[in-house]
């Protein structure tokens, strides 16, 4: 099975929550609600500034991924309609 980079995950008990989880290394969740990044493993000291440096880039592209899905929901739910 091929996994996606970014995948879009709820929680009821934390409705007002939105976490983006991002499947390639680092694999971190973004809790887009407050900024909040967990990551999900242990990051290499000699990989600590490299990571550091992509996070910014991978932060940006979490929100894009949310906004497009957020599209391609409005949009299904009007083909519905």
């Amino acid at each position: 099975m091929e996994l996606p980079k970014f995948v879009l995950a709820d929680n009821t008990d934390n409705p007002d929550d939105i976490f983006i989880i991002h499947l390639e290394y680092p694999r971190f969740i973004i809790n887009l609600s407050n900024d909040e990044i967990e990551f999900l493993e242990s990051i290499e000291e000699a990989d600590e500034n490299e990571v550091e440096a992509e996070m910014e880039v991978l932060v940006e592209l979490a929100g894009k991924f949310y906004e497009r899905e957020m599209e391609r929901y409005v949009e299904d739910e009007d083909l519905e309609d």
